[in-house]
């Protein structure tokens, strides 16, 4: 960042967030701070329970506990600057705190997405090779699927956290969001960046799209196998089965798409914003209370718990 004119490259960015009243911030920041409570809370019982519960030791709960891990990891990188900017209304933000946004908000996106599709191809072998689920996902499968999960969305963090930090950035360092996410850092450079776009594009398809289609793939086999079930009773009882990881699905992947297919103008900054609050503060909010509510292992687990607790008292 010293290649421009007279070093004017600072070493800070102003995040410009939501521009509302004094009165609208307290409420925005009040209810965020509510989510954010509601969101490390779930999450965190989440992997609570499938650590302590020997009866959620199992394939689908291993990989939940790590979609709860990159829940709070991704949320808790935004949300409390945000709650600092809204609070004292400073709203800069060091280009070291910056980068370190971007890998986190980077990395929790990667490890989410292939995180759901190991969740995917276990409901696909779990309803559709029943006979063979403990043979295929055996501990050590399960657990080199997760870990893979989190060593390729670090690598590739890692690797647009470098490309960005040798921009430059010598005229704006008015960041239009409410963190400091790629697509807005990008666009503040003087750098050319049309070949890191390009990049961009080609890798939100293969790392996004591409998931999405192999989750559908495996939802179709599902969804025939679950339809060749003769009885009423087996087909509500495996559809039932991956029904939280489809909704869980839909809630990921609908605010994601609408952020990255739309047209960029100056009008859909606002958008973007909400946008990116959905995916980064209502999603992780819901996706325990998906798994808890329509689940009753999750239930039975806390109902265990709490009568162990109740017995040593």
């Amino acid at each position: 960042m010293n290649g421009c004119p007279n070093g004017s490259s600072k070493q800070e960015f102003t995040i410009v967030a939501f521009s509302m009243s004094s009165s609208g911030q307290l409420e925005l920041s009040l209810g965020i701070l509510i989510i954010y409570l509601i969101t490390v809370l779930g999450n965190l019982t989440i992997i609570f329970l499938v650590c302590l519960i020997p009866k959620l030791h199992t394939p689908m709960y291993f990989f939940l506990s790590n979609l709860a891990v990159v829940d709070v990891t991704s949320t808790s990188t935004c949300v409390p600057k945000l709650l600092f900017i809204t609070l004292t209304r400073d709203h800069r933000i060091s280009f070291s705190c910056c980068m370190t946004q971007l890998f986190f908000f980077v990395l929790g996106g990667d490890a989410e997405v292939f995180m759901l599709t190991s969740m995917a191809y276990d409901r696909y072998v779990a309803i559709c090779k029943p006979l063979q689920y403990h043979t295929i996902m055996r501990k050590n499968m399960y657990i080199a699927m997760a870990a893979s999960c989190w060593l390729l969305g670090a690598l590739n963090s890692l690797l647009h956290m470098l490309l960005t930090s040798v921009l430059e950035f010598c005229h704006s360092h008015a960041i239009n969001n409410f963190f400091c996410d790629l697509k807005s850092v990008i666009v503040l450079s003087t750098t050319n960046t049309e070949s890191r776009k390009v990049f961009m594009f080609c890798e939100v398809f293969v790392i996004i799209f591409v998931p999405f289609i192999l989750i559908i793939i495996s939802y179709i086999f599902i969804f025939s196998t679950i339809l060749k079930i003769r009885s009423s009773a087996g087909r509500m009882k495996a559809f039932s089965s991956c029904t939280s990881h489809l909704i869980t699905v839909i809630l990921f992947y609908g605010p994601l798409m609408f952020l990255y297919m739309k047209t960029d103008s100056e009008d859909s900054k606002e958008q973007d914003m909400l946008l990116s609050i959905i995916y980064l503060v209502v999603v992780p909010m819901l996706n325990p209370l998906v798994y808890s509510l329509r689940n009753k292992e999750v239930w039975g687990a806390v109902v265990m718990l709490t009568n162990q607790k109740l017995l040593r008292l």
